[in-house]
């Protein structure tokens, strides 16, 4: 199926599970990729790869390493191995995203699959993998794959530029979208297992040195990254602004969940006839528009306080603040934050949530009897 002819001449092919784009000519490629990674000027094509079984996100490998692995996948194609880069993922090709911008001669596509609920995290996340000989590892799901190419020539020093560029891009998409790390209470910045393809012309007539955010070139690159980022997102997993608009997807990363806020509910003994009701009505106060305004300014408040930004004694008194303006609000009663630790201000949230749904459950029952 073709998906478009780039302005390059190039096309844009998608074969099942893989998203092909052949070259007409030689192009410059700097590439993240174990096959022929890093920066070539003899490839004929570049591909991202859905390795998902079935249904299923695992990936399976088909030879002892994932470069053979991938080198088999290239074959399939019908190229040689020995002239081709790719990626791995476990996003589905037909959730693909692809942006097209241009200012005068120039214009840059990317071509971006992904998604961040399994495999999202934050740079510096807590990471246990770590063995240098072993080659055979495997893309997890979440992976965000960027094909991004640019019609103009450029140094390999622009391009690594451009890679950067690139890189800031997807992580202030996730940023502007509050994705949240899997292995912290952080922000994502993207996932662990994240690659990008850079592609550049080098018979084009438009030779560019900069790449940086100061440049159009530069612009080009966030613009079209973010929003193919946010649209695969989008596509693959739902995650979008409206996704997010949840008390329960907001405090995620901090660990408050269904299953806390339940076990904080019934210490006094709630049975499970009980739990169904309690969800239930968990779920109808979760995208309440008050309640999930106040819960991310709380949430931005635990972010500067773990950055460091705001004092404990800072964060406590506006924590309490806003735990008062909620209680008078929703009329129940006040919860104060017992400490100045992040444990602290978390359990005064969390026990401020359980009032209010004890209390819609409250109203509830009056109503039925």
């Amino acid at each position: 199926m073709l998906l478009c002819t780039l302005s390059t001449g190039d096309t844009v092919y998608r074969y099942e599970k893989r998203i092909v784009v052949s070259f007409k000519q030689p192009r410059k490629v700097l590439s993240t990729s174990v096959l022929n990674g890093g920066y070539r000027e003899d490839l004929t094509a570049v591909f991202n790869y859905d390795c998902s079984t079935g249904n299923d996100t695992c990936c399976s490998l088909r030879a002892p390493t994932y470069e053979e692995h991938m080198r088999l996948e290239a074959k399939e194609l019908g190229f040689d191995p020995e002239t081709v880069t790719g990626m791995g993922t476990a996003a589905q090709m037909e959730n693909a995203a692809i942006k097209i911008l241009k200012h005068k001669d120039l214009t840059v596509t990317a071509i971006v699959t992904g998604g961040v609920e399994v495999n999202g995290g934050r740079v510096g996340d807590p990471a246990d993998y770590f063995q240098p000989v072993d080659k055979g590892i495997l893309p997890k799901p979440g992976t965000i794959n960027i094909m991004l190419v640019i019609d103009a020539d450029m140094p390999p020093g622009t391009m690594a530029r451009a890679l950067v560029t690139c890189t800031e891009a997807k992580t202030a998409a996730l940023q502007e979208l509050m994705a949240g790390s899997n292995y912290s209470n952080g922000l994502a910045t993207g996932s662990g297992t994240d690659q990008t393809i850079i592609i550049a012309n080098p018979a084009s007539a438009l030779y560019l040195q900069s790449a940086g955010k100061h440049s159009k070139l530069g612009e080009l690159i966030g613009r079209s990254v973010k929003s193919a980022v946010k649209e695969a997102l989008l596509r693959q997993t739902g995650l979008s602004p409206q996704m997010q608009h949840s008390v329960l997807r907001r405090l995620k990363r901090f660990g408050v969940n269904e299953e806390t806020l339940w076990q904080e509910y019934a210490k006094d003994g709630s049975g499970e006839i009980e739990r169904q009701r309690f969800l239930d009505c968990l779920h109808r106060i979760d995208r309440d528009p008050r309640l999930v305004t106040y819960t991310s300014l709380y949430v931005h408040l635990l972010d500067q306080l773990i950055w460091e930004l705001l004092s404990g004694e800072e964060a406590v008194q506006a924590g309490n603040e806003l735990l008062l303006l909620v209680a008078g609000k929703f009329g129940v009663p006040g919860t104060v934050i017992g400490g100045p630790e992040l444990q602290d201000c978390l359990q005064a949230w969390a026990d401020m949530l359980v009032k209010i749904v004890r209390m819609n459950l409250n109203v509830e029952q009056r109503i039925e009897h």
